[in-house]
Parts: structure tokens; sequence; C-alpha cells
């Protein structure tokens, strides 16, 4: 990888000139960037924006959950794993134990929507 791209999740637009932009990686972000008010949205928006133009870009798509410190990750794992992201961004990770703690959520979300772990 060369380029990352961080766009806002809550923003078709930012999104829409993200997959456009040419980065290697593009990381659909719910955490900072994101007001905590807008959180449910930004799932809802950015499900729907990798669901229905992934095939608009040739980056990779990421998505940085919020930290397992805030209680949201799984709300996000929930909605967006169902769209396939190519890989899952944790922020603020303190140790080994929130790797494996957030690798255990995946395997449970990737199993609850029929995909491989």
């Amino acid at each position: 990888m060369r380029s990352l791209l961080f766009v806002p999740g809550d923003s078709e637009k930012k999104l829409e000139k993200g997959f456009g932009a040419g980065a290697d990686v593009v990381i659909v972000d719910l955490e900072d960037s994101v007001a905590a008010g807008n959180k449910p949205a930004a799932r809802d928006i950015a499900a729907r924006f990798i669901a229905g133009h992934r095939h608009q870009t040739a980056s990779a798509i990421y998505v940085r959950v919020n930290d397992l410190s805030t209680g949201l990750t799984d709300d996000d794992l929930a909605a967006l794993v169902p769209v396939r992201p190519d890989g899952i961004m944790l922020p603020k990770s303190n140790s080994g134990q929130d790797v494996q703690q957030l690798s255990a959520k995946l395997r449970m979300h990737e199993a609850e929507n029929g995909l491989p772990d």
C-alpha cells in the first residue's frame, strides 16, 4: 500500500469523492471524523454506499470502527461486515488482547453473515 485515504462515513458526497480519488485504500471512518450523534446514521450511510458503489473504485475498502472502549464496535461490525469490506481498522488499540477481542468479534459477525473466517 502506498496511499491510504480516510473518509468520513456519514457523508455520501465525501465518500463519492474518496472512492474516486485513486488511493490504494479508502478507509471509511466511523470513529473520529463522525460526531457522536451521527454514529448510527454513519453506519447506515457507509454500508449502503459501500454496497452500492464498490464496483466504482479500484481501491481496497477498509472500515475504521469505533474503539473497543466505546461500546460501539459491535454495532459498527453488525452494520458493515455484511457489505464485506476488505479490512477493518481498530483505532486506539492498547494491547494484543484488543486485537484478539476484535478478531473474536469479527469471527462472530462473519459467521452470522455466512462469510468465511
